[in-house]
């Protein structure tokens, strides 16, 4: 009996039942989706780091080494499962060539080295550890994405030939945000090529048990073992690798939750007009003494089929995608570990949005037992008591059209149903503006600033090279007495040693300068002004228990000297861990320093760019607009293409929505139709009394939808970003985009799906509809 009872029901609604089962769909897809996606992330990260066996905590070092205190410490510490000093040869780009074509203008620190011994393998694109001869060379996998060069390439090295025998894999430094990559070249081949670079040490070691990697890390600064560059450890490897992909999977989570939410607006819709078609067939039924249980069953049964195809076509949608949205994963980081477990939690992502249906369904059938059997025979339809139209008088109205004023009146006479299709517009809107102005935040100039980076037209970084101090005196020397450069600053980064409240002494990379040039974003309090100020990184401010107004103690030239936090801001280099303060330091023994710059001409910026980098060959010279691209440019993909996706969902559940709610108003408003056309109304008439309504709701939730996505929606994309370092965080917005492309999209998809859901108006025939 349930079987043709659904096949009749769906075979005369099929547009309603269709339009239903795909809004199911898209829910189920996306929560599949995101449940594939985050399982299979973390397993190929796990897969890749177990591997390549990552490093639990490395030093990176520039200057002399010695090893032998290293090993000495090494075989002492019993937390020490592994250790290892690998080289990395800091190449200039310029004398890194494919196909006639340098890395001048690449802002990574390119580097070569060989392949290690015993741990943090260079892996090629199946997972294997590489074996390189002579003349080969193995790149790193982001210069295959952005097409630098291909298998079989000439590459040439400082003047030495090789061929580009693959690509690799590196669990370090992977991620563009990582501002290092290595090349893997054979012994023979490195030393042929030593002359041309500058030499960088990578100290590694792995743990016996990873928990104890906090208490390593006190006794490796405590033994005062080489620390001249960044420490990087294994939760920031994990989190680095992360990133990009984990973005974009943050953002279909984000739609994915919404879209839910309007799948139930949906069924609540397609609900609603099923039962306004059916009200006097529902009043009969109770007439003859049916149960409501037995009638929720009927419909229950219909929306459980509806329910249960959606599902199907969104697992199976969710494994048509997931291919394509696991490509990124899978070529940086390749095949999961967790395949099989992806798929379990995307089924059980399916169940869930399948029960929930169930759930909602059946919550919204209890209003059977408001319906009155003699009422709904009587009328044929729900009859409505409302005093919220009252205060509008058509005599008063002297601003507005007749029909305007009719539709608008009515919105409000019947605020509850048209607070469900506000709801839904108020959802589209934040579906569309919120990727929209993440997108554009992360893409925009500015965002650097909470990466702690500051905002200039141009950067030098000197590093990797003797006599660091002086060479950055010459370039500010000679930047003093060039009149296109308005102003710039030079910040140079020492280790100093940081005392814990506990006694316990820690290492800490300090940038000195005058840090309010080019100023960053703080989380808490403001930039360091007086000598006796420093501001920390927010991992260093973790690490360290101090929040802004507390005072750390720092070893300066053997005497200890108490500073006062002025800030805590957010920072992704050098690992994270860093601070900032302006006391003076004469100490020659400068990691490196960097050279921000804003010229007088913002259009001279690429000319200056090649003047100072011909200028100062042992310089890094490159724009910021370059520094950005290279940086958080797979990033900037992601989220953009996640947007874009986002902007097509919000429009098409806005055209099915409407459609199928002038559709609902239509067959709930068939007497009220009748009587306005018995007493002379047209169905232009009619018509423009619809498009009023929809166009009076649609400009409320384009207006409240707005509002909550510069609200709620920054603080969920804040939370998002604040995921790989950048807790200070506030949406750059757009406002042709935000506040005129996608409400005139919204309102043309609202105006199209009003005018065909509300044709049905004029078909109304007076005679079948008005009763004594």
């Amino acid at each position: 009996m349930y079987y043709r009872i659904i096949r009749n029901d769906i075979l005369k609604s099929k547009l309603v039942s269709l339009t239903t089962m795909m809004f199911v769909a898209a829910a189920a897809m996306l929560v599949s989706l995101t449940a594939i996606l985050v399982v299979n992330l973390s397993g190929a990260i796990d897969t890749l780091m177990t591997e390549a066996k990552t490093p639990h905590f490395m030093q990176m070092h520039s200057g002399e080494i010695d090893t032998e205190r290293l090993t000495s410490f090494a075989e002492q510490n019993s937390r020490v499962d592994e250790f290892q000093v690998l080289e990395f040869l800091n190449v200039e780009g310029a004398e890194i060539v494919f196909n006639e074509t340098s890395l001048v203008d690449n802002v990574q620190d390119n580097g070569f080295s060989v392949q290690s011994e015993k741990f943090d393998f260079l892996l090629d694109l199946d997972g294997n550890v590489i074996e390189v001869d002579d003349g080969e060379l193995y790149v790193p996998i982001s210069y295959m994405k952005d097409n630098t060069t291909e298998v079989g390439d000439e590459a040439v090295i400082g003047g030495q030939e090789f061929t580009v025998a693959g690509f690799l894999r590196d669990s370090q430094m992977n991620s563009t945000l990582s501002s290092s990559k290595r090349f893997l070249v054979s012994e023979n081949d490195f030393a042929e090529i030593q002359d041309f670079g500058s030499m960088e040490y990578l100290i590694e070691f792995r743990l016996k048990n990873l928990e104890a990697l906090g208490e390593f890390e006190s006794d490796y600064v405590s033994a005062g073992l080489e620390a001249n560059g960044p420490t990087i450890t294994y939760p920031l490897f994990r989190t680095i690798n992360a990133i990009s992909d984990g973005m974009m999977i943050a953002v279909i989570l984000l739609i994915s939750g919404l879209v839910v939410a309007v799948s139930f607006m949906c069924i609540r819709f397609t609900l609603l007009a099923k039962i306004e078609d059916d009200y006097r067939e529902i009043g009969v039924m109770k007439a003859l003494g049916l149960r409501v249980s037995d009638i929720k069953k009927i419909y229950l049964a219909k929306y459980a089929a509806i329910a249960a195809a959606g599902s199907l076509l969104g697992l199976a949608l969710s494994f048509l995608f997931k291919g394509m949205l696991l490509e990124n994963i899978r070529l940086y980081m390749g095949e999961s570990g967790n395949s099989s477990m992806a798929l379990l939690f995307g089924m059980i992502g399916i169940l869930l949005v399948f029960l929930a249906i169930i759930g909602y369904v059946s919550g919204v059938l209890r209003r059977f037992r408001k319906i009155s059997a003699a009422e709904a025979i009587l009328f044929g339809s729900s009859t409505e008591k409302s005093k919220d139209g009252r205060l509008f008088f058509l005599r008063r109205n002297r601003l507005l059209d007749t029909n305007v004023f009719l539709g608008m009146k009515d919105v409000f006479a019947r605020k509850r149903i048209y607070a469900t299709m506000l709801l839904v517009l108020v959802i589209s809107s934040f579906i569309i503006i919120v990727p929209q102005n993440l997108y554009n935040t992360i893409s925009a100039k500015s965002f650097i600033t909470y990466m702690g980076i500051g905002d200039s037209d141009m950067r030098i970084d000197i590093q990797q090279t003797d006599n660091i101090s002086g060479k950055t005196a010459e370039v500010a020397e000679t930047m003093e007495s060039d009149r296109d450069i308005a102003e710039f600053v030079a910040l140079t980064t020492r280790s100093f040693n940081v005392k814990m409240d506990d006694g316990v002494i820690e290492n800490i990379n300090v940038e000195l300068g005058d840090h309010s040039i080019f100023p960053i974003t703080y989380l808490e309090g403001r930039a360091p002004e007086g000598e006796e100020e420093i501001a920390l990184s927010t991992i260093n401010a973790d690490e360290l228990g101090k929040d802004a107004g507390e005072s750390i103690t720092l070893e300066i030239a053997g005497e200890e000297e108490e500073f006062l936090v002025s800030g805590v801001y957010s920072d992704v280099t050098n690992g994270g861990k860093t601070a900032k303060a302006a006391f003076s330091d004469n100490s020659e023994d400068i990691m490196w320093s960097v050279i921000s710059l804003e010229l007088a001409d913002n259009s001279q910026v690429p000319g200056k760019v090649s003047e100072y980098g011909e200028r100062y060959e042992y310089a890094k010279v490159s724009s910021i607009d370059q520094y950005i691209n290279q940086t958080f440019g797979s990033l900037i993909n992601a989220v953009r293409t996640a947007s874009v996706a986002a902007t097509a969902i919000a429009l098409i559940i806005t055209v099915l929505i409407t459609l199928l709610f002038m559709k609902m108003l239509v067959t709930k408003d068939r007497f009220s139709i009748s009587i306005m056309k018995a007493v002379g109304f047209t169905n232009s008439d009619i018509m423009l009394q619809y498009v009023s309504r929809s166009g009076f709701v649609l400009i409320a939730g384009i207006v409240l939808g707005t509002v909550l996505a510069n609200t709620l929606g920054e603080f969920l994309a804040g939370a998002v970003i604040s995921s790989f370092g950048a807790s200070a965080f506030h949406f750059a917005i757009n406002p042709v985009s935000a506040y005129l492309l996608s409400p005139l999209m919204m309102g043309g998809a609202v105006l199209i799906a009003t005018i065909i859901g509300t044709s049905r108006a004029g078909k109304i025939k007076i005679s079948e509809n008005i009763k004594e």
